[in-house]
């Protein structure tokens, strides 16, 4: 198919930055009084998330229309609001959400990384039935930690439409994070189209918004820094492959609009500050299907909390995060203003606010990053080991030649959703010090859902990722990352359990080990046991994955349990390997937290009995 999109992207980038002013330009001079007048006209608040507590909570679903580029359009809100209301609790309070759905079809609302009875985990199909229409479901459930946390839908693309809101818990005893303010910053996203729309074209082209696409002038740029024959050796190894080397995410803002507490780029959301104040930043995104690279030039973060966990104060000049993930930062400006940018991952735009004294200061908006195309160690893990064999696509190395798996035992493996294969490796008595490192691919990951298939990854945690990489600042890594007191059990994992991240471009569809939901079996996991768990993205992706019901706490190479998750980012071509101690019985989620690829199948069931 012949892709036009990319001859307008300078043109589309126009309309939309005119189509912000119209919607909300006017907000940085008088941001209260246009909230106001947006929200008496459109009957929905967005910008400023109320803030609700207590020990009894109501909530109610519907359809409210909004403006974020000057078109107006229906939007699933949560009592009217984008963000939905900030819940603020308190750390051993039982707590009772009361949630009203008045849409003319089932919703659902999950408590994302929050430990609690799976009947209250919000999951249709899974925990529940589904909050049908003109039906109250009460949520009811002790919270047992503290930290940034967020709530949304887990239904259909509701997510995707607006509903979605911060969860923030404060701690029993005294808060050891010392602020003098904080602010909530919850990134998102956006489309004016139906959001099936969009996912019925990415079935029929998966690069349809991609719009950063090899040009004659991007070759032109290559034969002059490499010289001709290594640019034109670099386009047919990617021609060969039917690759694109700039496939970091499905959407871009040829789609999307990204917000930052439910305003978009022009509308220009504030926090104010007082001289000399230490400020708490509790990032959340909140996004469908976007990472961000957030940063705060000319002002330095120290990274003190991530996933809602206390962690070694790290500084840093920015992070990227993807759909699920929270990180608390703390920062004490000098200046009259600074900028929160959170450009997303594949360049094409950026969400930002302003940090300053008082709402006539401004600061600088920096230009997004040049876009840099994957590297080959994201495309074949460990180049150390010969790059040869480490990545097979179609049955085929990188040299077009038919593999032979004949020799592979796919008996043996130790996958999670083959009824074939142990999901469960039990060790009895001599525990594994540490994962694995020999890759062993389930026999379903040789289908038509996987077009490539990765042999030698690589394992280490201190990459922070394509267009990161050594750019003049600090970025933030999971090497990085050590919980202060979150990794409490030290017991040895009785069990192990691979899976890997498959997908096919082409065809659009993702899976793990090969299945799409739907095709695959449960993971069983049993009670209190401690279960080590391998995951490997055997796609050019990054997957944010998300375990329901329980922590997930990431080892390092040498085994060392590092940092507790919930939702743990894994890179492309990258073997990850975490610990887990299921803490409720139950049926449980698993699952991709980019919205398409989990709709498209990157997701399993996981029972706990």
């Amino acid at each position: 198919m012949t892709h036009y999109n990319h001859y307008f992207p300078a043109m589309l980038k126009r309309r939309r930055f005119v189509q912000g002013l119209v919607a909300g330009g006017v907000l940085a001079a008088a941001p209260n009084l246009l909230n106001a007048a947006m929200a008496a006209e459109l009957g929905t608040l967005t910008g400023a998330a109320p803030e609700l507590s207590g020990d009894v909570i109501e909530l109610e679903i519907a359809e409210s229309p909004v403006n974020f580029t000057g078109v107006t359009r229906m939007a699933t809100t949560i009592n009217k609001s984008i963000p939905a209301p900030t819940l603020r609790l308190r750390e051993g309070d039982e707590v009772t959400i009361k949630v009203t759905n008045r849409l003319s079809v089932p919703s659902s609302i999950h408590w994302h990384g929050i430990i609690l009875p799976y009947q209250m985990d919000g999951v249709p199909g899974l925990s529940f039935k589904g909050i049908m229409p003109g039906e109250t479901f009460t949520y009811k459930f002790t919270l047992h930690q503290s930290g940034t946390y967020w709530y949304h839908s887990h239904s259909g693309f509701q997510e995707m439409t607006g509903m979605y809101g911060a969860l923030i818990i404060e701690p029993r005893a005294t808060e050891s994070i010392v602020a003098d303010r904080e602010y909530v910053v919850q990134l998102s996203d956006w489309t004016d189209e139906k959001p099936m729309d969009v996912f019925a074209k990415l079935k029929v082209q998966g690069d349809y918004y991609n719009y950063n696409q090899p040009t004659i002038q991007s070759f032109a740029n290559d034969v002059e820094k490499k010289g001709i024959d290594k640019a034109l050796s670099r386009r047919e190894m990617w021609n060969q492959m039917r690759m694109s080397p700039t496939d970091l995410a499905d959407l871009s803002d040829a789609t999307l609009t990204f917000l930052l507490n439910g305003s978009n780029p022009a509308t220009n959301w504030r926090g104010l500050y007082k001289a000399g104040e230490r400020v708490r930043l509790r990032f959340i995104n909140g996004s469908s299907n976007t990472f961000f690279d957030v940063r705060i030039p000319e002002l330095q973060m120290s990274v003190v909390q991530a996933d809602g966990q206390n962690v070694k104060l790290v500084w840093v000049d920015e992070f990227r995060f993807g759909p699920g993930e929270t990180y608390d930062v703390l920062i004490e400006p000098k200046g009259d203003a600074y900028t929160l940018f959170a450009q997303s991952m594949d360049r094409s735009g950026y969400a930002r606010g302003t940090l300053a004294i008082n709402h006539e200061v401004v600061a600088p908006v920096p230009e997004t990053d040049p876009v840099e195309w994957l590297a080959m160690k994201d495309m074949m893990g460990n180049m150390t080991h010969g790059a040869g064999t480490a990545m097979a696509m179609g049955g085929k190395d990188m040299n077009g030649q038919k593999m032979d798996h004949s020799g592979m035992n796919h008996g043996s493996s130790m996958h999670g959703g083959m009824s074939m294969d142990h999901q469960q490796h039990n060790m009895g008595q001599n525990p594994l010090s540490r994962a694995s490192n020999e890759v062993r691919h389930a026999s379903t990951e040789y289908g038509p859902s996987v077009d490539m298939r990765v042999d030698m990854p690589r394992t280490n945690l201190d990459d922070p990722g394509v267009g990161l990489r050594n750019n003049g600042r600090k970025v933030l890594t999971l090497a990085d990352l050590h919980s202060i007191d979150g990794v409490v059990n030290q017991q040895s994992p009785e069990a192990e359990i691979e899976l890997h991240l498959t997908g096919n471009m082409e065809r659009y569809s993702w899976s793990i080990d090969g299945l799409e939901f739907g095709k695959s079996t449960p993971v069983h996991m049993k009670h209190h046991q401690r279960v080590r768990v391998i995951l490997q993205n055997d796609t050019m992706m990054t997957h944010p994955m998300h375990l329901h019901g329980m922590w997930s706490d990431l080892e390092n190479e040498q085994g060392q349990v590092q940092v507790r998750r919930h939702t743990i980012p894994v890179q492309p071509a990258q073997r990850i390997s975490f610990l887990t101690t299921p803490h409720d019985v139950g049926r449980w989620a698993w699952h991709c937290h980019l919205l398409f690829h989990m709709d498209a199948g990157m997701f399993r069931e996981v029972i706990v009995s």
